[in-house]
C-alpha cells in the first residue's frame, strides 16, 4: 500500500517523464528506422557476401576435386598406356631372344648339324674319288680308243700306200728299194709290201651319149672255151691271239659314267644319312 501511495504522489512527474520520453522518441524514430535499415541492409550485404564467398569457396573446392580426378584418371590412362606399351616391348624383346635361342639350336641340330654334314663330307669325299677313279678309266679308255684308231687309220693309210706302191715290191732277180743288199736285213716297209695285195682294176664308168645321155653298152667280151678255175682266198694277217679275242668278245658291260650315275644319287644319299641318323638317335622327340 505504501508503495501505491508513493506512485499515486509521483503520478505526475510520471506521466510528465513518459510524453517527454515519447516524443523524444517519436523526434528520432526515423532517425533510429533509417540507421535500422541501413545497420540491416549492411548485415544482409555482409551475409550476402560471406554466402556467396563461400559458394565460390566450395565450387572452387568441388572444381579443385573434380579436375583433380580428371587428371588422375587421365594420367592412370597414360600410365597404362606407357605400361602396356613398355610390356609389350619387353616381351617383344624376350620372345626375340628366345626364338634367336630356339632358331639357332634348330639350325644347329636339323640343318648345319656338324656330325651330318661331316658324314656327308666323308661321304661326299668317297663318292667324288669313285667319280674321279670312273672318269680317270673313262678317259684312259677313250685315250685309248682313239690311240687304236689313230693306230688303225695309220696301218689302214700304210697299207693303202704299199697297195699303191707294191711295184716297189722285191724279185728274186732284182732287190727293191726297202731290201738293199747293204743291209743285213730288209726294210719292213718290204715286210708289208708282201702282205698287202694290190687293188683290183677300177671298173671303166659307163659311157653315156653327150646328146641323150643314154648308157652307150660294152662290146661283149670274146667267148672263152673253159672258165677259170676261181682262186682261193688267201687269209691275210697279222691275227691277234684267240684268247684276246674272246677276251675282248666277252667282256664285261661297262657302262658310262652318265649312265652308271644316278640323277637322284645326291637326295638318296641324303635319305640314307636321315634314316641312319634317326636309327641311331637317343631321343625320338629330339
Amino acid at each position: 500500500m505504501a508503495s501505491h501511495i508513493r506512485l499515486q504522489g509521483r503520478l505526475n512527474e510520471i506521466m510528465t517523464t513518459v510524453f517527454q520520453r515519447n516524443s523524444v522518441a517519436e523526434e528520432k524514430r526515423s532517425a533510429e528506422n533509417q540507421a535500422a535499415v541501413t545497420i540491416q541492409a549492411w548485415f544482409r550485404a555482409v551475409r550476402v557476401q560471406n554466402y556467396i564467398c563461400h559458394l565460390h569457396q566450395s565450387a572452387t573446392l568441388i572444381q579443385k576435386h573434380w579436375r583433380g580426378h580428371q587428371g588422375r584418371r587421365v594420367y592412370r590412362i597414360l600410365i597404362r598406356n606407357l605400361v602396356f606399351v613398355m610390356r609389350h616391348n619387353y616381351f617383344n624383346a624376350m620372345a626375340t631372344k628366345i626364338q634367336k635361342m630356339w632358331r639357332g639350336f634348330y639350325v644347329r641340330k636339323y640343318v648345319f648339324d656338324y656330325y651330318s654334314r661331316k658324314q656327308y663330307l666323308e661321304g661326299l669325299i668317297v663318292k667324288n674319288e669313285i667319280i674321279r677313279r670312273e672318269i680317270k678309266e673313262s678317259r684312259e679308255q677313250k685315250d685309248a680308243d682313239s690311240l687304236r684308231k689313230l693306230e688303225l687309220e695309220a696301218q689302214r693309210k700304210l697299207e693303202d700306200y704299199a697297195a699303191k706302191h707294191r711295184y716297189l715290191l722285191s724279185t728274186e732277180v732284182v732287190p727293191g728299194i726297202y731290201n738293199s743288199p747293204f743291209k743285213p736285213y730288209p726294210d719292213e716297209m718290204e715286210f708289208v709290201l708282201r702282205k698287202v695285195k694290190p687293188h683290183p682294176p677300177e671298173k671303166a664308168k659307163p659311157k653315156r651319149d653327150n646328146r641323150s645321155g643314154k648308157i652307150i653298152a660294152d662290146s661283149p667280151p670274146l667267148p672263152l672255151t673253159e672258165p677259170l678255175p676261181p682262186i682261193g682266198q688267201k687269209l691275210q694277217g697279222p691275227f691277234r691271239a684267240p684268247g684276246e679275242v674272246q677276251m675282248q668278245r666277252f667282256k664285261p658291260f661297262q657302262p658310262t659314267l652318265r649312265v652308271a650315275t644316278s640323277y637322284t644319287a645326291t637326295e638318296e644319299a641324303r635319305a640314307a644319312m636321315k634314316a641312319k641318323e634317326w636309327v641311331m638317335r637317343v631321343n625320338d622327340n629330339m
